[in-house]
């Protein structure tokens, strides 16, 4: 389990474009399938990993309290499925089924979305504001597998909350914590090789 952080891309980086298919449905979701929402969260996430394990129940609340809410949220899996096929987008759905989660599950097959993302581990959270500026990128919150701590997702919901609240957003960030993304073979990006 190597314990690799988020690249911390620079706040204000626009959202990069993507298209890819939801595991559930199969509708293609994209940057546009949220033109009307105040905030996107966008969330690379996997089922095999223990750190999104620890906090996975948390993840299908949070999709549930914000559901309602002015902000579009999507997750993402971009791991080599051949080499995990617990991360195959039919074990994927079943994932997000079991879990309820309430927004579309993605799988970048290419791993071209991550890559766009500069995305390094399971969980890596990306937050936008209402012109899909970099606004949050970091922890879920103090929680990880074996510390005892609770899993609140603290961190994430007071960027959301700043965002939707019109607020500014503390630049004060902690770095997400996870597995690495499973890149396949050949195809690990240069920030990865760097880090």
């Amino acid at each position: 389990m190597a314990r690799t952080p988020s690249t911390m891309l620079d706040l204000g980086t626009p959202a990069p474009d993507f298209a890819l298919p939801d595991v559930v449905t199969g509708k293609t979701i994209s940057l546009s399938t949220f033109a009307d929402k105040t905030a996107l969260l966008v969330m690379f996430i996997c089922r095999h990993c223990p750190y999104v394990k620890h906090i996975q129940n948390e993840l299908a609340k949070l999709g549930r309290d914000y559901k309602d809410k002015d902000i579009g949220i999507v997750a993402i899996s971009s791991n080599d499925a051949e080499k995990y096929p617990d991360d195959r987008p039919e074990s994927l759905k079943e994932m997000a089924q079991e879990l309820g989660f309430t927004f579309p599950f993605c799988y970048d097959e290419t791993q071209e979305v991550a890559k766009a993302y500069r995305a390094a581990c399971t969980p890596d959270f990306f937050l936008f504001d209402r012109e899909r500026k970099l606004v949050y990128r970091g922890q879920f919150d103090d929680s990880r597998p074996g510390n005892d701590l609770p899993v609140t997702g603290k961190d994430l919901r007071a960027a959301i909350d700043a965002v939707l609240s019109g607020q500014p957003v503390s630049p004060d960030q902690k770095a997400s914590i996870g597995c690495n993304i499973k890149w396949k073979p050949g195809n690990e990006p240069d920030y990865y090789k760097a880090a």
